[in-house]
């Protein structure tokens, strides 16, 4: 099995700004004016350039505000402060506090494009803290 991530996006162009500029991805291979390959991850990313307004999931249409949705992913930085300074910088939100737990530190996002992102720092054993 393979896993990619694509991220619907409206400005191919800030998002590659965003996603370099917050994580560090870098462009790898560009797929004309509408898709764009992040490298710098253990899986591919990519961004998908996809008008506000057209047609999404079960037929609903792409909204770029922030949305919920119960699938989310996590960024595991070794600086949760200095990660966290640099995506706000680049344009995400935060959306809570640092929290911290048995396991590490936490913190919700979301990117310019209403896409939900945590930024996770372990500590000690990470999830060895808490396994059962």
């Amino acid at each position: 099995m393979q896993l990619l991530i694509n991220i619907d996006v409206d400005d191919l162009a800030r998002a590659e700004a965003f996603y370099r500029d917050a994580f560090g991805l870098l462009p790898a291979r560009r797929f004309g004016d509408d898709g764009l390959e992040l490298a710098g991850a253990p899986l591919p990313v990519y961004l998908l350039r996809k008008d506000a307004g057209s047609e999404g999931a079960a037929g609903s249409a792409r909204d770029y505000r922030r949305h919920w949705t119960p699938l989310h992913l996590d960024i595991v930085v070794e600086d949760l402060d200095a990660a966290l300074a640099r995506a706000l910088a680049a344009g995400a939100r935060a959306e809570g506090v640092v929290r911290e737990a048995a396991w590490g530190r936490i913190v919700p996002l979301a990117d310019p494009f209403g896409h939900g992102w945590c930024l996770l720092q372990f500590l000690g054993r990470g999830y060895e803290e808490i396994a059962t």
